[in-house]
């Protein structure tokens, strides 16, 4: 496990270094040039060519770019243009923000994804199953952008039971996070049906079923365990999208989040808070498939990790 872990690792870097390649590239193919935005539209085209220097905007892409990867290897993003505060502050002063978000919305996606999934697939082509699985596609085709504006009218304008905007309080953060964890259950559970379907006519599981096993323990140790792989899968792509996903739900709730931060500097050409951003999103986004990947072996033994 330990030289799987290693090689793994390894393994991140070439996808990071492509990342890092994207980020600043598209960064530098957007139109507009920071030092005008930090110089003022009326500037002198001489201030304009002074900020130019320092920023180091007139030398060779290249050169831009392997001092921006030095920098950060050393979580060194430079400062931001707009108030020239070290981009890391602002990233760190949002990022957990945006991360309990995300965590607290996997929560919800997974309890209701799995619990859907699970009654659909033992009471299959009944009634539940059919509403759960209608339910589930609804819950997919929905915008979040809209479902948040419908919670905002429902529940906070007319009812008045939640906040509207906000984070931090238990009635600031409900809609929030149903907001942005609708899709991911729909999606999970959708993914569990199918797989419990897979697995819960094989012969060990009737061989369960006539020892006398209970039909609860047949169901959640075995039939469960062994659909789960899939599912994992599901649940770490879905813990990524929603930490990149976030800008429209926080928008939406007036979130001071990662996502509002990138969307705030890539209107405001604020290149160093966007890269930096961005990196953080990738980075966790590799860690989670990391652990997807080590979870696949401690559910079922036979997994390759070679």
């Amino acid at each position: 496990m330990t030289k799987f872990i290693i090689r793994r690792l390894f393994q991140l870097i070439p996808v990071l270094l492509g990342v890092t390649v994207l980020v600043f590239s598209l960064m530098h193919l957007t139109p507009g040039n920071p030092a005008v935005i930090m110089a003022g539209e009326s500037a002198p085209e001489a201030t304009v060519k002074a900020i130019e220097a320092r920023l180091g905007l007139n030398d060779p892409l290249y050169e831009q770019y392997f001092r921006f990867l030095g920098n950060a290897v050393q979580l060194d993003f430079g400062s931001s243009i707009r108030d020239n505060i070290p981009v890391f502050n602002h990233i760190s002063a949002r990022f957990a923000i945006t991360f309990e978000l995300s965590v607290m919305a996997m929560i919800f996606s997974v309890f209701w994804g799995l619990l859907a999934g699970i009654i659909s697939a033992v009471r299959r082509y009944t009634f539940e199953d059919v509403a759960m699985m209608v339910v589930a596609l609804f819950g997919l085709s929905m915008p979040n952008f809209w479902l948040g504006l419908m919670l905002i009218q429902w529940f906070a304008i007319e009812f008045q039971i939640f906040k509207p905007t906000g984070w931090g309080s238990i009635d600031q953060n409900v809609l929030p996070v149903i907001t942005l964890g609708t899709a991911g259950a729909a999606i999970i559970a959708r993914m569990t049906r199918s797989s419990m379907l897979d697995v819960i006519d094989q012969d060990y599981i009737r061989t369960a079923r006539a020892k006398g096993v209970k039909e609860g323990t047949v169901i959640l140790r075995h039939a469960l365990k062994n659909a789960m792989i899939p599912v994992i899968t599901v649940i770490g792509i879905q813990f990524g999208s929603f930490l990149a996903g976030s800008v429209l739900t926080e928008s939406v709730f007036a979130i001071n989040g990662l996502g509002r931060l990138i969307i705030d500097s890539i209107l405001q050409r604020d290149f160093p808070v966007v890269q930096g951003a961005i990196l953080v999103i990738a980075v966790v986004f590799v860690i989670v498939n990391l652990v997807v990947d080590i979870t696949y072996r401690l559910l079922n033994k036979r997994v390759d990790l070679n």
